[in-house]
């Protein structure tokens, strides 16, 4: 059946009827608004959008697969922050012949991504569109700690990174060559392991400044170098290629450096810490903030791509 057969509302009934909401939402959907728990009186709020041809594939990923996407690309955004998701909002523009069941499947991906980090999914919007579109907006709530900015980072402070760099750019590349393994890379594509965790615990250890890593590394850290008025340089050594990525990259003649300092969709969090502060495993240092602007790689200009920008 598709969406056009069952109408706008039938299918919010049926999307709605998937959903389970945390103890953060007070009221859900089916009303005007929902009404979402904002206890540190402060909310948190990021919106990001994701089209068909642009972001995704339906080729090359499932609706569950697109669903956790377009939430953790949100989600990273609030734990850059230093805060916890509590909330999503999803508006969903497609074409009438979708069928209803990839819909559903979507709100599956999208409720379980903010599941593992106790947010819910609590509204939004659907209409009719020849692109398929996914807008979503989350919210977030600090617990009482001041936002971790892009503009506090200091000559002196390490620079850290949690979670994986590269592999999503990889996998994005074995699907482009027309191939689906390695697996491990093509499903961090699919549905990144985003350490939403380490935000919150960054800002309790007093991170400077932070960024969630949704165009690549160089490219994000270069947003944090601008808004700080310093330098970021980053050592290439710190990055350790594993074995499937270093494999594939041979066999694509591609630089692996090329994905891990320039890929994004993995959407780690990379953080600027005093160098007093005794970083725990989760964050990896991976180099320094210095005097002067923009981001180096060993003490040099990179000559590669930096990162991803959705005009060029």
């Amino acid at each position: 059946m598709s969406v056009g057969g069952v109408g706008e509302f039938g299918l919010i009934d049926r999307v709605t009827a998937r959903l389970t909401y945390g103890s953060g939402c007070l009221l859900g959907p089916g009303d005007d608004g929902a009404v979402v728990a904002a206890p540190d009186a402060r909310v948190v709020a990021s919106t990001d959008v994701l089209v068909e041809g642009r972001h995704f594939r339906r080729d090359w990923s499932g609706a569950r697969d697109v669903g956790h996407r377009a939430a953790a690309a949100n989600l990273a955004d609030i734990a850059a922050m230093g805060a916890t998701p509590t909330a999503l909002l999803v508006a969903l523009c497609m074409p009438a012949d979708l069928e209803t069941a990839w819909a559903e499947e979507l709100a599956d991906g999208l409720a379980a991504e903010a599941a593992t980090v106790g947010a819910s999914v609590v509204g939004g919007d659907m209409s009719a569109s020849p692109t398929l579109t996914i807008a979503v907006t989350a919210l977030g709530d600090l617990g009482g700690r001041a936002p971790v900015v892009r503009s506090g980072a200091r000559p002196g402070d390490v620079v850290a990174v949690a979670g994986r760099s590269g592999w999503a750019a990889a996998g994005l590349t074995v699907l482009s060559r027309g191939f689906r393994t390695p697996r491990l890379l093509v499903e961090a594509y699919r549905r990144p392991e985003v350490p939403y965790a380490a935000g919150p615990h960054a800002a309790r250890l007093g991170a400077t400044a932070m960024i969630d890593i949704s165009d690549g590394l160089l490219a994000d850290l270069g947003h944090v170098a601008k808004a700080s008025g310093v330098g970021l340089d980053v050592h290439r050594d710190a990055f350790e290629v594993p074995r499937q990525m270093r494999d594939a990259a041979q066999a694509l003649g591609v630089d692996p450096y090329s994905w891990i300092l320039g890929g994004g969709d993995d959407h780690a969090l990379a953080a600027t810490f005093p160098r007093s502060v005794a970083l725990p495993d989760e964050w990896r240092p991976v180099g320094r903030v210095v005097e002067g602007a923009g981001v180096t790689v060993d003490g040099e200009k990179y000559d590669g791509r930096g990162g991803w920008d959705h005009f060029r």
